[in-house]
């Protein structure tokens, strides 16, 4: 709970000597996430981060993915109901999703984390039972004061369908279920679930007699109040097909002064030491960015591998003007993804391509007389070179890259032409 707390990672817990509970014993924990999409986003990451910290406490964590109840939807956090998904869709998900879950904790048997889909029990139970055993522990007058009921309830347009409002005692029953089958006894989410949680916790105590704790999680805002995880694009995926790995290091060297220590805590493994050594240079020298750059790097390599943090680090370079860097293959096919692209066959550039043809060819200029000004006027680059010869002939020898050639117009405006 320590490296929790100096962290940032606690927004609620449901005791007070939790401390020496977690030091007590080694502990089954669990999370559980909803497969609404093929991807987790990175507002999944607080939790994610949550078990991992855990696992390195000595705890056994569980990844719950909820293949059952994300045939319900949450109503926690919404103001209308959810679309339903068919099971089809929801198994979609919830194989992406353990593919990204993988990266982080390590599953190693026999005593690493366990991945588990909440299908398995939920779907195959019978709705009588389940009322009769678990529907009278719980108080409906209790059930409509909690905010995810009481907001939608007062909502004149949308208010809840039965569906959604049984959701938390599906919830619940994951964590007895849990509790009985693997020793689990707590349960963390982000502050939205704090209500499911309870829930779950009192279900347990119950029927079982165990103790049964809960921790939640803040639900993060930048320091401008916008939420975190969302860009111009929307939301940044941890699927690199959704969110390129490129992408994702932007969105951390963006990360404002006033945020990046917090992130710092939040999203990387660094120690006090490390971090306070960080908010030292952000404070002297903000202008390099050091603590962004650190952070950046720390994170897309742990959600993508160090290949492709490399990747991304040779692209960054070529992209802000670095003209002495010779990229690699997986750094070109990067490039290829980020920017606009075309080839050009061999022959035809050994032949030689007049300089504002090339430019009207590729879009980077709108006619020739486009391309001559834009030369003359010193706002035209070839690999990351100044090139101001409007009779310039581009041929086979400026192909400094293997296989490519970029092209830059200004500071921003990019181009890669790959050599066939």
């Amino acid at each position: 709970m320590a490296e929790f707390r100096w962290r940032g990672f606690l927004a609620q817990t449901t005791s007070e000597d939790l401390d020496r509970y977690l030091l007590e014993a080694r502990r089954t924990l669990y999370v559980g996430f909803d497969p609404t999409a093929a991807s987790l986003h990175l507002g999944s990451l607080i939790p994610i981060m949550g078990l991992a910290h855990a696992q390195r406490a000595g705890h056994r964590p569980i990844v719950l993915v909820g293949g059952g109840t994300g045939l319900i939807g949450d109503p926690s956090g919404k103001t209308s109901e959810r679309a339903l998904l068919t099971p089809e869709q929801v198994q979609a998900n919830c194989e992406g999703m353990r593919k990204q879950l993988a990266r982080f904790l390590d599953f190693s048997p026999p005593q690493g984390a366990l991945l588990l889909n909440n299908a398995d029990w939920l779907c195959s139970l019978k709705l009588i039972d389940f009322l009769r055993d678990i529907g009278k522990h719980f108080s409906v007058n209790e059930m409509v004061k909690r905010d995810s009921v009481r907001i939608r309830l007062e909502g004149r347009d949308q208010g809840i369908s039965y569906t959604e409002f049984s959701y938390m005692l599906l919830q619940a029953y994951d964590f007895l279920h849990l509790c009985r089958e693997y020793d689990c006894t707590i349960q963390m989410g982000g502050s939205d679930q704090w209500g499911n949680i309870v829930s779950g916790a009192d279900l347990v105590r119950r029927m079982l007699r165990r103790r049964a704790e809960g921790i939640t999680f803040p639900l993060l805002t930048t320091s401008t109040g916008k939420k975190f995880g969302k860009s111009e694009e929307g939301a940044v995926y941890l699927d690199e097909n959704l969110t390129s790995p490129y992408q994702l290091y932007q969105y951390w060297i963006q990360t404002a002064d006033a945020d990046v220590i917090a992130y710092l805590k939040l999203f990387t493994f660094l120690d006090p030491a490390q971090i306070q050594e960080l908010a030292a240079i952000t404070r002297e020298k903000p202008e390099e960015r050091t603590a962004q750059k650190v952070l950046a790097a720390e994170c897309t390599r742990m959600v993508h591998g160090e290949q492709a943090l490399r990747a991304v680090e040779q692209a960054s370079r070529l992209l802000f003007g670095s003209a002495d860097l010779v990229p690699d293959e997986a750094t070109l096919e990067l490039l290829a993804r980020e920017v606009p692209s075309s080839t050009v066959s061999r022959a035809e550039l050994e032949a030689g391509l007049a300089l504002p043809d090339l430019l009207t060819r590729t879009r980077i200029a709108e006619s020739k007389g486009a391309a001559r000004k834009l030369i003359e006027g010193g706002g035209f680059y070839l690999n990351n070179k100044r090139v101001d010869a409007t009779r310039k002939t581009v041929t086979a020898a400026d192909m400094e890259w293997p296989g490519a050639i970029l092209l830059r117009s200004g500071k921003k405006t990019y181009h890669l032409l790959r050599v066939l």
